[in-house]
């Protein structure tokens, strides 16, 4: 079960939204989303998690590019809206050198012997994908969750990060 809430930070404090993720297909979207949550482009943190499996945290700062930090890159990337924060860049991938290497035939087969390398291509990629925390374990620095007691949140992270900004009340609201 997945819960996504936006917690937009204004004068008055923190408010709460709970968010639906449905329509969300890439991290720009998803930034998008957090914007239109804060007109006067105050800090805005998308939290999502999946029960007892993994959080991530997307802070948006104005027109600043998204931070990010997801708690279990393996277990995010095996969920869907894990993978729209699992980015090329947050993996420490190329992108455009993936797309090159993958027009070449590189497996090692000569012409006309069977490939079943093609077979083997999707648990490559999961490989690839580390197990643990990626991201910007700094995230939440200035607003009182330090980059150790980050890391260290499991089960009900969520809970534990909103009770340290003093937005508890207001994200139970939208649980």
């Amino acid at each position: 079960m997945y819960f996504a809430a936006l917690l937009a930070r204004t004068e008055d404090g923190w408010e709460a939204s709970d968010t639906e993720l449905d329509d969300v297909e890439t991290l720009s979207d998803l930034a998008d989303l957090a914007r239109e949550a804060s007109p006067d482009e105050d800090t805005v943190l998308v939290l999502i998690e999946q029960e007892d499996s993994w959080f991530g945290v997307v802070r948006v700062d104005g027109e600043d590019d998204p931070r990010i930090f997801v708690s279990d890159a393996a277990a995010a990337a095996r969920s869907s809206y894990g993978e729209i924060l699992l980015t090329d860049e947050l993996l420490g991938r190329d992108a455009d050198a993936e797309d090159d290497l993958d027009s070449l035939d590189l497996d090692g087969t000569e012409d006309g012997e069977d490939d079943d390398a093609d077979e083997d291509d999707g648990s490559a990629a999961a490989e690839a994908v580390p197990h643990g925390p990626v991201g910007d374990p700094a995230i939440l620095d200035d607003l009182g969750v330090g980059e150790k007691e980050l890391k260290s949140l499991s089960t009900d992270a969520l809970t534990e990060i909103a009770e340290a900004l003093g937005a508890s009340e207001v994200l139970e609201t939208v649980r």
